[in-house]
C-alpha cells in the first residue's frame, strides 16, 4: 500500500501477522490470536496508520499515557516496545517492524500489505443468550444455565471470534427484549439463542444464529442426544457456529474442539450444579458449590473440570474468609493439581493454581507462570485475566495489570466483580478520580450492591472528603456485612478522625468473626490510622495465617501511614515482593 495513512479501524496486514484495532487483537497466521498488552498494541496501531514516519516518544506519550497517569514513562514506553518487539519477533538490533531511533522515536519499516475496512458483513463477536428451559422444573435451571455456559466456553477457544462471557451473557436471562438493543449494549454483530430439555438419560438442545445486525437468521439446528456424549455436543454446536461465520480455526483450536470425552450423566449433573452455585459467588453458595463438586468426583475421580471447579470455590471461599486458609488454598492447590495431572490443557485449573500460590504462598513467581498458561491456554478466560491482573498489580506492575483488568472487562463488561476489581485497582495505584468514575459505573449497573459503594468511599477518604465517604461505607455495609465492607467503614472513620467510631467497628469485626485470624487483615487496616503498634499486631497475625489479603499489603493505600515505620519494610521482605 502506497498511501502514508490509513484508518485506525482498518484490520491491517504485515508479514505473517494481522492487527484488528476494533476487537483489538493481533492475530498471527491461521488466526492465533497474540497476548499482548493494550499499550505495545496501541504503539503498533499508530505506527502501522503512518509507516515509514518516525513516530516521536513525545507523541507516543500524548497518545496513549494521560497526563494524569501515575506510571514513570520513559520505563512504560521501553517496556511497551520490548513486548512488542518479542510478540512480533523482532530484534532492536536489526529490526523487521520497528525500528529505533535513539532520542527521536520509533517509525515501522515493514511492508503493511493489506488494509481492510472493517465495515464486512462477516461476524466478528457473539454473545449466547442464556438458554431457555423447555422442562419448565425449577430445579433444573442450573442444567440450562450450565449448558448456557458450556458454549460460550467452547466458542471462547477460537481466538478469531470474539464471545461475551458469562456474567453479562446471564444478564439477560428471561429478558425479553429487541436482539438489536441487546447486541448494542453488548457491542456484538450476532446472537446466539436458544433452548434446552433434559429428559431422563437424554438432552436436546436447538439453537439459532441471528446476525443482530439485520435480523437475518443464518442458521439453525436441534440436536437430540444421550447425556453421556453431552461433551461432544457442546463441541459440535460449537464448531458449527464456527463454520457459519466463517472464522479462521487455527489447528490448536480445532483440537480442543475436537477432543471430547464420555461424561456419566450423574457427574455432569453434578459439575453443572457445582458451577450453577459457584457463579452464584456467596459464601453459602460457594460451599453448596463445593459440595456439588466433591460428588461429581466420587462419581467419576477422572473428571478434570470437577476437579477444576473444586479448586475454584475452595480458592475463592478463602479470600473471602469464609473459609481459612489453610484448609481453603491448599485444598484448591491439590484439587487444582489434580485436575492438570488429568488434562493438562485446562486453563481454569492453571488459573486457579495462580490465584492460590498468590494468595497463600505469597509465590509471586510461580503464580505470574500459572496465570500466564492458562492465558496461552485460553486468551479469553475473563477470571483467567482478572486475576492475573491482580498479580501484576501487586507486584508493582500497574500498567500491565490494569490493561489485563480492561481486557477481563472487554470480555465481560457487565461483571460485578471484574468493573469493583478495576475499580479498586485504579484506587490502589493513587488514581482515585479513576476509580471513583468506575466505582459510579459498577454501582448503577449493580445499584443493590455494596461493592460499588465501597470503592467508592474508599476513594473518597483517599481525597479527604470524608462526609461523602462515610456515607457510602455505611451504605455498602446496609447490602451485607462482610469482612471487606466493615474494614472498610472503620478505615473511613479513622482517617476522618473520628477514632471512637472507628473503634466501635473494629469491635464490631471481631464479633463478627469466629476466627480473629480471618478479620486480621481487617483490624490492622482500620488501626493503621489510629495504633501503629496495634496496626502491627494484627498485621503479624494476618502473615502467620497467610490471610490471602497480605499479598495486596505492598499496594494498598489504606496502610500508608505505616509505610514509614522500619517494622512495614521488614514485612514486606518477608512477603517476598518482587522488587
Amino acid at each position: 500500500m502506497g498511501e502514508k495513512s490509513r484508518s485506525p479501524h482498518s484490520v491491517v496486514r504485515f508479514a505473517c501477522f494481522e492487527l484488528d484495532p476494533g476487537a483489538g487483537e493481533l492475530r498471527k497466521e491461521g488466526g492465533r490470536c497474540i497476548r499482548l498488552q493494550e499499550q505495545p498494541l496501541q504503539i503498533l496501531r499508530i505506527l502501522l496508520e503512518r509507516p515509514g514516519e518516525i513516530i516521536t516518544r513525545d507523541e507516543l506519550r500524548h497518545k496513549i499515557w494521560p497526563a494524569d497517569t501515575f506510571v514513570d514513562f520513559d520505563h512504560g514506553i521501553n517496556n511497551a516496545i520490548k513486548r512488542l518487539r518479542e510478540a512480533l519477533g523482532d530484534t532492536a538490533e536489526t529490526p523487521s517492524y520497528i525500528e529505533t531511533l535513539p532520542r527521536r522515536g520509533y517509525r515501522f519499516v515493514g511492508q503493511p500489505k493489506v488494509a481492510i475496512q472493517v465495515t464486512t458483513n462477516r461476524i466478528q463477536s457473539l454473545a449466547v443468550l442464556p438458554l431457555e428451559n423447555l422442562s419448565r422444573d425449577p430445579d433444573q435451571e442450573f442444567f440450562a444455565d450450565g449448558m448456557t455456559e458450556a458454549l460460550i466456553t467452547n466458542l471462547a477457544k477460537i481466538s478469531a471470534l470474539h464471545v461475551v462471557s458469562r456474567t453479562s451473557a446471564m444478564y439477560y436471562k428471561g429478558v425479553h427484549r429487541p436482539l438489536r438493543e441487546i447486541a448494542r449494549e453488548l457491542q456484538v454483530d450476532g446472537i446466539v439463542e436458544g433452548t434446552v430439555m433434559r429428559s431422563g438419560p437424554r438432552v436436546r438442545i436447538s439453537a439459532q444464529l441471528i446476525d443482530a445486525r439485520t435480523d437475518a437468521h443464518l442458521w439453525a439446528e436441534t440436536y437430540d442426544r444421550d447425556l453421556r456424549d453431552v461433551l461432544e455436543l457442546q463441541s459440535e454446536v460449537a464448531r458449527a457456529i464456527a463454520s457459519e461465520v466463517q472464522v479462521k480455526v487455527s489447528p490448536l483450536e480445532q483440537t480442543q474442539l475436537t477432543r471430547t470425552r464420555s461424561v456419566d450423566p450423574g457427574a455432569y449433573e453434578a459439575y453443572l450444579a457445582g458451577r450453577y452455585y459457584w457463579n452464584k459467588r456467596t459464601g453459602e453458595s460457594m460451599k453448596q458449590g463445593l459440595e456439588y463438586f466433591h460428588k461429581a468426583i466420587e462419581i467419576d475421580p477422572t473428571y478434570a473440570a470437577a476437579h477444576a471447579g473444586l479448586a475454584d470455590s475452595a480458592a475463592v471461599l478463602g479470600w473471602w474468609n469464609f473459609a481459612t486458609a489453610e484448609q481453603s488454598f491448599v485444598r484448591a492447590k491439590e484439587a487444582a493439581k489434580r485436575a492438570l495431572s488429568i488434562d493438562p490443557t485446562l486453563a481454569e485449573a492453571y488459573a486457579s493454581l495462580g490465584f492460590s500460590l498468590m494468595h497463600h504462598d505469597f509465590d509471586f513467581s510461580g503464580a505470574e507462570r500459572s496465570l500466564r498458561k492458562a492465558l496461552e491456554i485460553n486468551p479469553r478466560y475473563a477470571t483467567g485475566a482478572q486475576w492475573c491482573g491482580i498479580l501484576l498489580c501487586c507486584t508493582g506492575r500497574y500498567e500491565e495489570g490494569l490493561s489485563e483488568l480492561r481486557h477481563a472487562l472487554r470480555l465481560d463488561p457487565l461483571s460485578l466483580i471484574f468493573g469493583w476489581t478495576y475499580a479498586h485497582f485504579l484506587f490502589f495505584a493513587g488514581r482515585y478520580d479513576d476509580a471513583i468514575e468506575e466505582g459510579r459505573k459498577v454501582l448503577a449497573l449493580h445499584p443493590s450492591s455494596g461493592f460499588g459503594r465501597q470503592v467508592l468511599g474508599i476513594s473518597w477518604a483517599a481525597k479527604g472528603v470524608h462526609d461523602q465517604a462515610i456515607s457510602e461505607l455505611m451504605e455498602a455495609g446496609l447490602c451485607g456485612k462482610i469482612p471487606n465492607f466493615l474494614g472498610s467503614l472503620g478505615f473511613g472513620y479513622a482517617v476522618a478522625g473520628k477514632s471512637k467510631e472507628a473503634l466501635a467497628v473494629a469491635k464490631e469485626l471481631l464479633e463478627f468473626s469466629h476466627n480473629p485470624y480471618q478479620i486480621a487483615y481487617w483490624m490492622a487496616m482500620i488501626y493503621a490510622n489510629l495504633d501503629s503498634d496495634e496496626a502491627y499486631g494484627w498485621l503479624e497475625k494476618a502473615h502467620s495465617e497467610r490471610g490471602p489479603q497480605m499479598a495486596y499489603l505492598n499496594i494498598d493505600r489504606r496502610f500508608d501511614r505505616l509505610r514509614p515505620d522500619p517494622r512495614f519494610d521488614d514485612l514486606l521482605r518477608r512477603m517476598n515482593f518482587p522488587p
